[in-house]
């Protein structure tokens, strides 16, 4: 319904930015990382995802389309809800997930308030296997196989590629991605990162 919200930011609340877009306040949920982009009185951009429930919607922003990408995934597990979901992206970039996935480090998860053990180990296990899927139906081959077309695939690039898929990138976006990044020497969340802003771009 809202693709993304422009205007003022109103008020800064815990987990909750307020922009005035034509004088309406839209109240969005979010997480700390956006909160800390934005500042009170000036323009912002939340990146929007509405949520209907039974009895109530709820309305959330995000100051980049990568990190509204990982909270949909992340609401898309079994037993994620959205609390759970700004906590873990509060303590974690989009980067720094899609690598906890894909290296299965559930303590980077854990460290976010309100995730335990065994949600860690779930968001590991649903997001990988939704990785495996699409990366069968698209071709990719993230053992450094024939499938993939990019130069120098090293292990870190392999690691890469999977954690871009994980944020829902295709094949031939994750392979033009990496075309031009230095994989032998940046590390792993450089090299995330770098791949995340060309394909914004």
């Amino acid at each position: 319904m809202f693709y993304y919200l422009d205007g003022t930011v109103a008020e800064i609340l815990p987990y909750l930015a307020v922009i005035d877009c034509g004088g309406v306040g839209y109240a969005c949920k979010t997480t700390n990382t956006t909160l800390a982009q934005l500042k009170k009185g000036q323009r912002g951009k939340l990146y929007t995802y509405l949520d209907v429930g039974e009895n109530a919607f709820g309305l959330y922003g995000f100051a980049t389309a990568n990190e509204l990408n990982s909270f949909k995934l992340l609401i898309g597990v079994s037993g994620v809800g959205p609390k759970a979901a700004l906590a873990i992206l509060s303590a974690a970039t989009p980067e720094s997930l899609a690598m906890a996935i894909v290296t299965g480090d559930e303590k980077s998860l854990t460290a976010a308030p309100g995730v335990g053990k065994k949600i860690a180990q779930r968001i590991i296990l649903e997001l990988k296997d939704k990785m495996a899927r699409e990366s069968a139906a698209t071709g990719l081959d993230f053992s450094g196989g024939a499938a993939v077309s990019v130069p120098a695939f090293t292990n870190k690039a392999t690691e890469a590629a999977q954690a871009l898929a994980v944020l829902g990138y295709t094949s031939a976006e994750v392979a033009q991605a990496l075309k031009g990044v230095d994989v032998e020497t940046l590390s792993l969340e450089e090299i995330i990162r770098q791949c995340l802003k060309k394909m914004v771009k």
